[in-house]
């Protein structure tokens, strides 16, 4: 129920004057609470998010309740319940109030805190230089993805080659050692071939230089005619 009434009266609130506090990156501000009270809750609104319990701060001096741990390190509270911001950053940027944890509810004057020009052109120069890193970041992703796809091709390309100019080759060679070969068997065939137009029959021949040998022989010794 607390809760719903405090969105309420930040409603309330936001309609209210707010005033203007410019900042540096990572300076310390301190924001005022207008508010004569005991305790009181600071709080945190950031459009369109819903409003956030900084802490509760006591008048004794006892230390403040955080509404979340986290919150530790970033805030802490004076005297007075002023609260300080320490090292702000781009998280910290919104409207600031106190608010009473009675009833009826009281509201201090707002505070928007935001950085000075040339903080803001820090930031955006910042922005900038990230988008640009990415943005190259990508390009060289998909460079290198395109690189290595057309090296991947280009190989695969070189290792068709390669076989098929191995292949050929020894297409080429067994093609050349079967000619080769029949060559040389026409070769060996030609040679038989004139081997056997060749052949003499000595058996003739020796026949017929009996006979005439042993005719002049014959003739020779025969005595003459008287």
């Amino acid at each position: 129920m607390k809760i719903i009434q405090l969105h309420l009266y930040v409603l309330i609130c936001c309609r209210a004057a707010v005033s203007d506090q410019l900042t540096d990156l990572g300076s310390n501000v301190t924001i005022n609470c207008d508010l004569d009270e005991n305790e009181v809750y600071w709080i945190l609104l950031k459009t369109p998010d819903p409003p956030t319990v900084i802490l509760r701060s006591f008048s004794k001096p006892k230390s403040p309740f955080y509404n979340n741990s986290t919150f530790r390190k970033k805030y802490s509270v004076q005297f007075k319940h002023r609260l300080v911001i320490n090292n702000v950053t781009a998280d910290e940027l919104g409207v600031y109030f106190c608010m009473n944890t009675g009833t009826p509810p009281k509201l201090s004057n707002s505070t928007r805190l935001h950085f000075t020009e040339s903080t803001q052109l820090i930031e955006c120069h910042n922005h900038t230089a990230l988008e640009f890193i990415d943005q190259n970041q990508t390009q060289c992703q998909i460079i290198i993805i395109i690189s290595g796809l057309m090296n991947g091709l280009l190989l695969i390309v070189l290792i068709g080659l390669v076989k098929v100019f191995y292949v050929g080759n020894r297409r080429s060679a067994e093609q050349s050692q079967l000619n080769t070969d029949l060559q040389q068997t026409r070769v060996i065939e030609e040679h038989q071939d004139q081997l056997q137009y060749a052949e003499v029959d000595f058996s003739k021949l020796r026949r017929n230089f009996r006979s005439s040998q042993v005719n002049s022989t014959y003739a020779a010794i025969k005595p003459a005619k008287s």
